[in-house]
């Protein structure tokens, strides 16, 4: 029982036995009788916030040509390792585009070696052979575009993770920037909280926390890792990062659930 309810019920016991016979007073007041109230312990200051799991790596893979999709080997919940062919295109055009400015730039460095020759023998001038070296270098130029064209043609997986979702399919077009896939690595987690920021004075690196997670209602200890750089003028929120002491494969990005901050301010 409270204090405040441990004290209403007494002004309401001593304004019945002032009011009322002995005996009616003494009837209700057993009827009201009081619990006994749970004692606070001193110093200690229990808050409560909200928060959600978050995860350190995640990202929506583009694709950064226009071509057909050939290859998707991983579907939604799937596992991969960094490394691991996430999407494959159809580069067979890139491909051809690329041999020919190879062959174009060899073509270049041909001409500028004849004229190289010719120059020593004063056949030609040194015009001519300003002209072949800028061929050469146009040429070197172009191929090297083509080569990056076509090492966009393989996407690969950044970090070891799970997909998310897939957003195209194997023989749709996509163009240039169109998202391919949604990644994550739940393997590595931080806890967004928001909290008051009258709670700024109290907070503090490396302050351990609860955290209850909605879907498994199993209490994790945590703790405090960044205190946010800036707070929210209109609702007076600060964002606390946080992480889980020892994490296990059960939580996932995206689980919400309450963080309960015990220590002393």
């Amino acid at each position: 029982m409270t204090l405040n309810a441990l004290l209403k019920k007494t002004v309401l016991s001593l304004m019945l036995m002032a009011f009322l016979s002995p005996a009616m007073a003494e009837k209700i007041e057993e009827e009201l009788q009081l619990a006994p109230a749970t004692p606070v312990a001193a110093g200690t200051a229990a808050r409560e916030a909200r928060g959600v799991l978050r995860a350190v790596d995640q990202a929506t893979l583009s694709g950064e040509l226009n071509a057909k999709v050939l290859e998707m080997p991983f579907r939604d919940g799937e596992s991969f390792k960094k490394g691991d062919l996430l999407v494959r295109f159809d580069c067979s055009a890139y491909q051809a585009q690329l041999a020919a400015s190879q062959a174009a730039m060899r073509a270049a460095q041909q001409e500028l070696s004849q004229n190289r020759q010719l120059a020593e023998l004063k056949s030609v001038g040194r015009n001519a052979v300003a002209l072949a070296e800028a061929r050469l270098a146009q040429a070197a130029a172009e191929s090297q575009v083509y080569q990056i064209q076509t090492g966009r043609c393989r996407v690969v997986a950044p970090f070891s993770g799970q997909v998310v979702s897939r957003k195209v399919q194997v023989s749709e077009y996509i163009g240039q920037g169109m998202p391919l896939l949604e990644i994550v690595d739940n393997r590595n987690l931080e806890i967004n909280i928001l909290v008051p920021s009258r709670w700024l004075s109290s907070l503090k690196p490396k302050q351990t926390f609860t955290f209850v997670p909605d879907e498994t209602g199993v209490p994790l200890q945590a703790e405090v890792l960044r205190i946010g750089a800036r707070i929210d003028e209109s609702s007076q929120t600060l964002t606390l990062i946080g992480r889980v002491i020892n994490p296990d494969n059960s939580l996932l990005a995206g689980m919400s659930g309450g963080a309960r901050f015990t220590e002393q301010p």
